[in-house]
């Protein structure tokens, strides 16, 4: 058995940023990460052409800037550069291979006990490994898991699919007929990526979204600075109906809410556009709505279209696993591994347990979060 003060679960962004806080602090602390890699989202399951949504100056973990020589929208490979001076910069130690199996609160001893799965072992024996810690960070994030929806037939399809996260590039879909499910960011770049590569390709779009530029979405950060929500959605819808015009006729709804609202109130981001709108405008990727069934290798959907795809790409989300290790502490987690409370008081929970990354606020609420946790940690330390 390990002792520590702070336990984190996960070395992605939001790991990465709550060590090198707690380090800035002197707070001893062990990162666990079940993959063998930090920031494995980025480094093994993200696509070729990925870029930073946001600029570069909302996009940092605290008390490190992107290099001035960066771009503005910072490529994935520029990020994972990022991320690699930053683990080295802050002292940042992660233990890689550690599934984190059970996770419980002593009230007696006032401590969190971790029970966790080794298995860098090199003889196929896995090794049972258990830390405790006053304080306990869940960092496994919104993203831990892809999910793909229950469709009728998927498990007899003839086809091929994937979730998003196991797609690299369009290289290998050259010349097939590809459809891909879910129109938020990920799905509409796979399917513009999917064309650029010379695949036939189709996207489910299913529910409203909102359209922008990144360079609408930078002036609306700027703008959120001086002006209230409501103003900023108002301005930015219009100059969206300027630039794209009426996009229903495409297939293609817009919310009645405004993006800036639905972002902070759902979580939910709004498109932005890489290119992807223009080719659904002169028909290079055609837009259909949602899916009723799959026969054999032909997809069935809710206008009763029947279209046969070689195949599949769920861009379709991802869930929390946190109840998979998290026992009881539900007046801090809810049964689907969320934060009960809601922002902005969501990071802090009962018995020591906080959690970074699950703001959906994308790497700025990450470095929020992250400075959060440290600062209240630092806090009961010196208050004892």
């Amino acid at each position: 058995m390990e002792e520590t003060m702070v336990v984190i679960v996960g070395a992605g962004p939001a790991g990465l940023a709550t060590s090198a806080c707690l380090n800035r602090l002197s707070i001893p602390n062990i990162v666990l990460e079940r993959e063998d890699c930090y920031a494995s989202l980025w480094k093994k399951r993200s696509y070729d052409r990925l870029k930073l949504h946001l600029a570069k100056q909302f996009c940092h973990l605290p008390y490190m800037d992107f290099p001035p020589n960066a771009p503005t929208y910072v490529p994935k490979n520029g990020f994972i550069d990022y991320l690699d001076n930053y683990v080295s910069h802050f002292g940042i130690t992660p233990r890689y291979l550690r599934s984190v199996e059970s996770v419980i609160y002593d009230s007696d001893a006032e401590k969190w006990q971790i029970v966790v799965k080794n298995m860098t072992t090199t003889d196929n024996v896995i090794e049972t490994e258990v830390y405790t810690s006053r304080f306990l960070v869940v960092a496994s994030g919104e993203n831990s898991q892809g999910t793909i929806p229950d469709i009728d037939g998927l498990d007899s399809y003839g086809g091929e699919y994937i979730h998003s996260n196991q797609y690299e590039n369009g290289r290998k879909f050259r010349g097939k007929d590809v459809l891909v499910v879910g129109c938020g960011n990920s799905g509409m770049e796979i399917a513009y990526d999917l064309w650029n590569w010379g695949a036939n390709t189709s996207i489910v779009v299913r529910n409203p979204v909102h359209v922008l530029t990144k360079e609408m979405v930078k002036m609306a950060m700027i703008m959120s600075q001086y002006l209230p929500c409501k103003a900023v959605d108002i301005i930015t819808v219009a100059i969206s109906r300027l630039k794209y015009g009426k996009l229903s006729k495409y297939g293609i709804r817009m919310p009645t809410k405004g993006p800036f609202h639905l972002k902070e109130t759902t979580g939910r981001s709004p498109v932005i556009d890489v290119g992807t709108i223009s080719k659904i405008k002169s028909g290079e990727i055609k837009v259909l709505p949602g899916m009723e069934c799959i026969k054999d290798n032909e997809v069935v959907f809710t206008n009763g279209a029947t279209v046969q795809f070689d195949a599949i790409v769920f861009a379709t989300g991802y869930k929390s696993t946190v109840r998979n290790w998290l026992k009881g502490s539900y007046e801090s987690f809810d049964e689907k591994g969320m934060p009960k409370r809601s922002f902005p008081y969501h990071w802090k929970g009962g018995n020591g347990i906080y959690n970074a990354g699950f703001s959906r606020r994308g790497l700025r609420g990450i470095s929020s979060d992250a400075q959060n946790i440290a600062n209240d940690i630092y806090i009961n330390i010196t208050a004892d």
